[in-house]
């Protein structure tokens, strides 16, 4: 019988509203400590990290839930980051990602990767560290919303993403998040399965009296 690695993908609580590699703010922490108590009851392997300061907080959270150290891998950072480029305005960070969003092998001349090579990047951290760990564990990856649909676009045909959210490539930039929780398998045969898709349960509002 053919065992399988369970990856639960998590996006980075919400951020600082502000260019380059930005904190989590008081309601991105609170969000972490959510997603790390509804991950506590898992058996995780590992908890690995893109470098970006928002995932690296956020994995900190899940990883002394599990008593583990936090695993930084670069292949989990986002195809961009707004700061990359000193100058570049908001505006036009946003353009630019969307022309990427819509044309998957575009690579933006000011810098970052185009879709196809983030998701490319994803897929082999996936494989590498479904190798490293025995067959039946469970890995965190903290990461970003758009490097987690980019590699759902890449790798799923668009009948099956449809079947998780209607009009998913058309929804993409919306559909994750902050701290929700995507399961993703990694098959014995090396294949993928979509499970839990962008679950935000676990974050309850929280009480007007704490």
């Amino acid at each position: 019988m053919q065992m399988s690695i369970t990856f639960w993908l998590v996006r980075h609580g919400l951020k600082e509203s502000k260019i380059g590699d930005v904190s989590l703010t008081g309601e991105g922490i609170f969000q972490a400590r959510s997603t790390a108590y509804a991950l506590s009851k898992r058996k995780i392997k590992a908890v690995v990290s893109s470098p970006l300061r928002r995932t690296q907080e956020t994995a900190a959270f899940l990883a002394h839930t599990g008593g583990l150290e936090v695993v930084e891998d670069t292949r989990l950072r986002e195809r961009a980051n707004w700061g990359d480029l000193s100058e570049q305005t908001f505006e036009e960070f946003v353009a630019v990602w969307d022309r990427c969003t819509w044309e998957p092998d575009y690579t933006p001349p000011s810098g970052g990767d185009s879709v196809r090579i983030a998701a490319m990047r994803l897929d082999s951290a996936l494989r590498d560290w479904a190798d490293r760990c025995e067959q039946g564990s469970e890995i965190v990856f903290v990461t970003h919303g758009g490097l987690i649909t980019d590699f759902l676009v890449c790798t799923f045909e668009e009948e099956k993403l449809n079947a998780v959210c209607p009009d998913f490539v058309a929804l993409q930039n919306g559909l994750i998040p902050e701290c929700s929780i995507t399961e993703l398998i990694v098959e014995g045969d090396g294949s993928f399965r979509l499970g839990l898709f962008a679950d935000v349960c676990h974050l309850a509002p929280r009480s007007n009296n704490k």
